[in-house]
Parts: structure tokens; sequence; C-alpha cells
């Protein structure tokens, strides 16, 4: 059965699910040093057996998910948390993604449909392992991003779909990252189409592993039903762009058609850094979760 929000225990329960509401004054640093817009909770500690590891979830919620208890929404995982929702949390203080003000102009503007996004922090000094699915013999590290999915999957998802009102379902469910967390998200959703039926994919770093990603899309025995939003900045290095140009063109070579199920954008003068990608965050949700594509579909 589902379980509100409202009613979410104040202390783990048996799944290490701790929710307040952000910003608590008894959770958090003094509420000017915030850039949150909109409804949040945020679960602290969050604890993984599977990655023997804590991390906070901050869960965006839209704006009319206190007035209509009866609706479901479509959900939006997003990697490296801290930096898509807060500039007081971010990696470098103040520069962050401003998914939040863009979901909720754009949702109240009906140009998206409602969504809960839930911003998954990092694990620090582990992040590149989780985050890459093979290691690189260069740099000696990386590989963990199987068990990264299993977290997801068998810990954070249900938690998430038993305190939440969301809808199930691959063209329900969607992965953003940036970075690293680019490469991973378009690796769990070209090896998991039947989990996740939409991927954002900011600047990946397809440079891992001598380039595996291309290797993992050439190896694919037929296109998965998985909509792709990939982009570069055109100041990022023109090895970079090479790559993604690349993993672009693999994936045509796949099937997917260009502005169908596939947007490839080059952001002229874009940098390496979440500021820029705040920018293509409006483009990328209409992409993702157009008012026109809304489906009606409960979750069990």
């Amino acid at each position: 059965m589902q379980r509100d929000p409202s009613h979410c225990p104040e202390e783990p329960d048996s799944d290490g699910f701790q929710g307040v509401r952000w910003p608590d004054p008894d959770n958090c640093e003094p509420t000017n040093l915030h850039s949150l817009t909109g409804d949040f909770r945020m679960h602290r500690a969050f604890r993984s057996k599977i990655l023997d590891r804590e991390r906070d979830i901050l869960v965006y919620l839209p704006p009319d998910y206190e007035e209509k208890r009866e609706r479901r929404y479509p959900v939006l995982y997003l990697q490296d948390g801290q930096n898509v929702f807060d500039g007081a949390t971010s990696f470098v203080q103040g520069k962050e993604w401003r998914a939040d003000e863009t979901a909720q102009d754009l949702i109240l503007s009906g140009t998206i449909e409602p969504l809960i996004m839930v911003g998954i922090y990092n694990a620090g000094h582990d992040r590149m392992d989780e985050y890459t699915p093979t290691p690189d013999a260069v740099i000696g590290k990386g590989g963990k991003a199987d068990l990264y999915y299993r977290m997801l999957v068998e810990e954070l998802m249900p938690a998430i779909n038993r305190c939440y009102r969301t809808e199930c379902g691959p063209e329900r469910t969607a992965l953003a990252g940036s970075s690293l967390g680019g490469l991973l998200s378009l690796h769990l959703g070209l090896t998991h189409p039947q989990l996740f039926g939409k991927v954002a994919a900011l600047s990946p770093s397809v440079w891992w592993d001598d380039r595996a990603l291309l290797r993992e899309v050439n190896a694919l025995a037929e296109k998965p039903p998985l909509r792709v939003w990939l982009d570069i900045g055109t100041r990022e290095g023109l090895i970079a762009i090479r790559h993604v140009r690349e993993l672009r063109d693999r994936l045509l070579a796949k099937g997917w058609q260009l502005d169908a199920d596939l947007v490839y954008f080059e952001a002229k003068g874009a940098v390496h850094d979440e500021n820029a990608w705040a920018e293509r965050v409006a483009p990328c949700l209409r992409f993702l979760f157009p008012t026109s594509g809304q489906i009606e579909n409960g979750c069990l």
C-alpha cells in the first residue's frame, strides 16, 4: 500500500528511510544559505545495505501535490543530488542546476506535466566507483555501477514508492545526470529499459575506460524503447565534443531518431559545470515530460 509523505516516520523505519520537511531548523544550516524553491522533503542518512553506506535524499514535490491527493506523478531520479537543487550543498557553493526553480516555473505555466524529482546525493570519495560500469585501467578505479543500480531499484525506489504517490512503469520513470552521472544514467537506461524509459545525459563522460560506453551501444542487439537527451558544451574541449558526437552517431545507427526519441544539443560557449547544465534543464524537462505525453497509470 502507498504511504503518504505526511505519514512518513520521523525516525527511520525498517528500510532506514527518514523523512523531515526541508528546510528544518534542527536538521540543516540557517535557511538563508539555501536556494530551494517549492515543496521539499529531506531524507537524511538513507542507509544502503548493498553499498554499505549512507547518503541524503532530497525530494521535490510538484506544486499541486498536497492539493490533489488522488493524483500520482512520474519520477525523475537525479544523480549528484546535492548539486541539482541547492547552491548551499553543491560541489562549488552557489553553482547548481536550479532544477527546482525551472521545474516549478514549467509546471505552473503548463509547459510540462507535474513530476516528483529525487536528488540522490553522491558518495563523495566513492562517487567515481559508484557511477562507472567498468573499471578504468588508467585511473585504477570504477566498476560499481551495477551495485548502485541494485541500491536504486531494490532499496531507494521501493522506499520512494511507499512514501510518495508515484506512477510506475518505464515511461513514467526517468534518470538524469551530468559528467560521470550522465555516463551512469545512460548506462542504466541502456541496460535496464524495462525500468527506465527516459534518460538525460548532460556532458556525459564518454572517455571513461577507453570509451566503454560506445562499445556498450555497439553491442546492443536491438534498440531499446528509451528516450534520450544528450548534450555537450562547446567549451568542454574538442575531445569531449568528438566523443559525444560519436555517441550520438552510434545511437542513430542503432535506430534512434533525432528530435523524436533522441535530442542532441551542443550548448554554445558552455563549460563543464553546474551553471552550464542549469541552462539546459528547461529544454531537457520539456523533452522528457511534455504535457502532451501525460499518461494515466497507477502503482501497485
